[in-house]
């Protein structure tokens, strides 16, 4: 692994130009109210009574997102703690799902509530059903619906997203006013959507190694991962105008959402990861609205700060007072 993007303190003052549309806000609220008004169904939280686990209770969730469609979760509750209890929505990297309950005991060790949430398509519990317009997708999931932003994929995915937030506000043990979104490189760039697109809503934001930020500039440098899908896409379908593409991707790039977030939030940067390159994590960074600081690892690949970050966000957690309280 090298260095292979900027020096850091080029990152540090790294503010591209990244188009935004003029309709962005109007898209994005009629995008959520449809979602709203899709459905009046509450969330659905059943009872694991098989999990070997004694010190958590795991519920089986489904939550109404994008249309209404049932989103899949874990919640997972720590026994005892004071109630109503501090909050985290994570979402899952790239190609995962919510998988098993018993890979996400972090947080409820932690003493918070913690809802998973279940990624359309790429899990195994939550289809995704809508039709993918023409010409088709190249692999993976980033260029379902590339050409038009109203049938993109990140479109559902990050309504889902939000409406994780809605449905854990309104569970009864859960303080509506201490959720926190947290995620890692595509879970990253949905916690940072969700911070800018949820709003007061969130309560802080956990920003790994995001992914789904600065996409020009992405698909230009990044040699593994995801991004080089649009590379693949743009060569094969020689016919699909870029310009086309990436104004369908500026409605869903981390810069604009970060733009609007006010949530406090941590960050981290993997100095040396080939999948969400650095400067793409710093353009979304340095435009964040909100109080702010990043992990910076300087020998971190695409793991980041591995099982150091976490120990670096349950401190931070708590020097906001989102920590829960100790029985």
């Amino acid at each position: 692994m090298a260095l292979t993007d900027m020096p850091l303190d080029e990152l540090r003052s790294y503010r591209p130009e990244v188009q935004e549309p003029g309709d962005f806000d109007d898209f994005w609220s009629k995008t959520l109210d449809a979602a709203r008004a899709a459905t009046d169904a509450p969330a659905e939280y059943r009872p694991v009574a098989d999990s070997p686990l004694t010190a958590v209770d795991v519920f089986d969730v489904r939550f109404p997102g994008w249309g209404g469609q049932p989103i899949a979760g874990w919640l997972l509750l720590p026994r005892g703690g004071t109630r109503p209890l501090p909050a985290v929505v994570s979402y899952i990297g790239y190609s995962g799902g919510r998988g098993l309950h018993i890979e996400h005991l972090l947080w409820s060790a932690a003493g918070y509530a913690h809802l998973v949430v279940d990624t359309r398509g790429q899990g195994h519990d939550t289809p995704d059903p809508d039709p993918v317009p023409s010409p088709q997708w190249v692999g993976g999931f980033m260029t379902r619906g590339i050409t038009d932003p109203a049938h993109y994929y990140y479109r559902r995915l990050m309504t889902d997203c939000v409406r994780a937030v809605d449905a854990l506000r309104l569970h009864p043990a859960v303080d509506p006013e201490r959720v926190i979104v947290a995620g890692g490189s595509q879970g990253g760039g949905l916690a940072l959507a969700a911070a800018g697109l949820a709003g007061d809503a969130v309560a802080a934001a956990l920003v790994d190694v995001p992914f789904l930020c600065h996409y020009r500039r992405a698909s230009e440098i990044a040699g593994d991962g995801p991004y080089p899908e649009i590379v693949n896409y743009l060569g094969i379908h020689q016919r699909v105008d870029p310009a086309v593409v990436f104004a369908t991707l500026d409605y869903f790039d981390g810069v604009h959402f970060a733009s609007r977030a006010t949530a406090p939030t941590l960050f981290s940067v993997g100095l040396m990861d080939p999948i969400c390159p650095p400067s793409t994590v710093y353009a979304a960074y340095n435009r964040y609205a909100g109080e702010k600081d990043i992990s910076v690892w300087h020998y971190g690949d695409h793991a980041g700060g591995r099982g150091s970050q976490p120990q670096e966000q349950l401190r931070w957690l708590a020097g906001r007072g989102l920590a829960p309280e100790r029985a």
